[in-house]
């Protein structure tokens, strides 16, 4: 299947992304809808795309050979497939840098957003980080407690993941 400059830029979006959803794609893609990004998917990428029991999105191998790009997620075999390193969003980067620690308690969006604001003098919508976080849960290196509201903490300490910002 020869693919086409468009669909080969996508495919790389796929693999630095994965794994991911529809509505990630959507976003990058600049479509109308989750429904419109599944039918470029199986139209365009078939051959190159999977979805994994949880239906998140994911490259094949084939993939992730064709394209030249850095996967988003490397894990280290030997540790229960917790990621050692990640290429994630200058957002979700940042996330990783104030979020609590795997021995914290964790915290909820609003908390996480006030960090981001004085760490980085940046203000994302809450909506962001809370995507940005439900990403990171994603890629195993957040967990979720639901208390009153859902709260999140790093699964791994941070001087054992390599965070690399896509941006």
């Amino acid at each position: 299947m020869t693919l086409s400059e468009e669909a080969r830029e996508r495919l790389a979006d796929v693999v630095e992304l994965q794994p991911t959803k529809n509505s990630e794609l959507q976003e990058r893609w600049d479509m109308e809808s989750g429904s419109e990004v599944h039918q470029y998917l199986e139209n365009e990428l078939g051959d190159y795309y999977f979805r994994d029991d949880n239906s998140l999105i994911r490259a094949t191998s084939e993939a992730n050979d064709l394209v030249d790009v850095e996967p988003g997620i490397e894990s280290d075999p030997e540790d229960d497939g917790v990621p050692s390193r990640i290429r994630v969003p200058e957002l979700q980067t940042q996330i990783v840098a104030v979020l609590a620690g795997p021995d914290e308690e964790s915290e909820s969006v609003v908390s996480v957003l006030h960090k981001l604001r004085e760490a980085y003098d940046v203000d994302p919508e809450a909506e962001d980080v809370r995507s940005g976080l439900q990403s990171l849960r994603r890629k195993g290196v957040v967990e979720v407690e639901y208390r009153t509201v859902p709260t999140f903490r790093l699964t791994v300490d941070r001087d054992e993941l390599e965070v690399e910002s896509s941006e």
